[in-house]
């Protein structure tokens, strides 16, 4: 007898339970992009180091040009990177350019089109409309903490952490994932002319998602559907110091499905085997001290989404991401949709706005999980509990949406 099938929540438990995130390793700034930062990050400098100006015009004492039309001397100049050298006194201007540091005991920057000049002498005519200095600690302060541990980093913050003069950052380790793809119909792309032949695409696109979360696929290839094949398969990948071993196909029970077999026969236990969720019943974890395992179907939409729902959470967790756990948005249906059975559904669907904001999700028609253009034309999943009644066009749902 079949064992029961477990629902998505425990299957998600069951992957991330006992995961910690991977040693963390030290990376130039420049090579950051796209990593998980394994340590908060607090700022090494003050930002502005010192008072700057925001414009280019004439440093002076605010206290100097309370009544206009006021006249002063010029007794230098401060520029980005030359200051001015002495005190700015009653009476006295400095000409400054952005970005310069102000000189000391100037409090006011007033914008070059507010002065007339002659000479060293200016005449401001016009107050200004207000300071125009950048304050000391303006951005940020020495010491402070701008970036958290868990965060993948984008390019924004690799400025903001190249200008918290940090030329080296601690960050996760990627994780390795290795990908087997077992069919004897399978052809890699490029070689499928034949009709009793299918493209294997489902290795390309995975690596491809593994890349995007932050890992590091190492695709083994296409192996037949052999048990003594396939168990190679598994030991040349335990082989290869991987953190995840992903199987493509063979993870149902019928007669050429020998993934499960296969682990078992390696000494890896299968923690669970299908799931009520539609697509992707079959996908199967299988656990050992060196790997975790996920065995994904061959239809491309399983794969795909059961590596959605399952693998890029186990990536996030692996690098310690603070966002590791899928998070659903609220949205109303954009066309009606049946009552379920006992299986949670994932529906392929289009994202779009109403004028008032609302989200609208409208599932394709044809949701058959071997439908490739639809899954590539969809911009998320419509998430439908076990036994949900059916539910009319406007009705209220909770959705997916694909992290690309």
């Amino acid at each position: 007898m079949a064992a029961p099938l477990i629902s998505v929540e425990e299957a998600l438990l069951r992957v991330l339970d006992g995961v910690s995130p991977l040693a963390a390793e030290e990376v130039p700034i420049d090579a950051a992009h796209g990593r998980v930062l394994a340590a908060t990050l607090a700022s090494r400098r003050t930002q502005p180091p010192a008072d700057l100006s925001s414009m280019d015009g004439y440093a002076v004492l605010a206290a100097d040009i309370t009544e206009v039309p006021a006249r002063l001397r010029v007794v230098g100049e401060s520029a980005a990177g030359r200051p001015f050298q002495g005190m700015l006194k009653s009476g006295e201007a400095v000409r400054i350019f952005t970005g310069a540091v102000m000189p000391p005991g100037g409090d006011q920057v007033v914008p070059q089109e507010n002065v007339g000049r002659e000479g060293d002498e200016i005449t401001i005519n016009t107050p200004p409309k207000g300071k125009f200095v950048r304050r000391q600690g303006f951005d940020f302060k020495a010491g402070q903490v701008m970036l958290e541990a868990g965060r993948r980093l984008n390019a924004r913050d690799i400025g903001l952490a190249a200008a918290m003069d940090h030329a080296k950052i601690m960050v996760a380790r990627k994780p390795r994932v290795a990908i087997i793809a077992t069919g004897d119909e399978l052809v890699e792309p490029g070689g499928g002319d034949a009709p009793d032949k299918i493209v294997a695409s489902n290795p390309v696109a995975l690596a491809a998602l593994i890349r995007q979360e932050g890992g590091e696929p190492v695709t083994l290839g296409i192996v037949p559907d052999r048990l003594d094949a396939i168990g190679g398969a598994i030991r040349s990948a335990r082989n290869l110091d991987i953190d995840v071993l992903v199987t493509l196909g063979g993870a149902s029970v019928g007669d050429h499905d020998l993934i499960a077999p296969a682990l078992t026969q390696e000494g890896i236990n299968i923690a669970f085997h299908r799931m009520a969720m539609r697509p992707g019943r079959p996908m199967l974890l299988g656990l050992a001290d060196d790997v975790r395992v996920i065995g994904l179907p061959g239809n491309p939409v399983s794969a795909f989404v059961c590596a959605f729902l399952f693998l890029v959470p186990l990536l996030r967790k692996l690098q310690g991401r603070s966002d590791a756990l899928p998070q659903t948005e609220s949205a109303i249906l954009g066309r009606a949709v049946d009552a379920n059975d006992h299986r949670q559904d994932f529906l392929r669907a289009k994202f779009t706005r109403r004028g008032d904001g609302q989200l609208v999700a409208t599932p394709f028609k044809l949701q058959d999980s071997s439908m490739q253009a639809v899954l590539h034309a969809a911009d998320g999943l419509i998430v439908r509990p076990p036994h949900a009644a059916a539910a009319p066009e406007g009705s209220a749902c909770d959705v997916l949406r694909f992290a690309d």
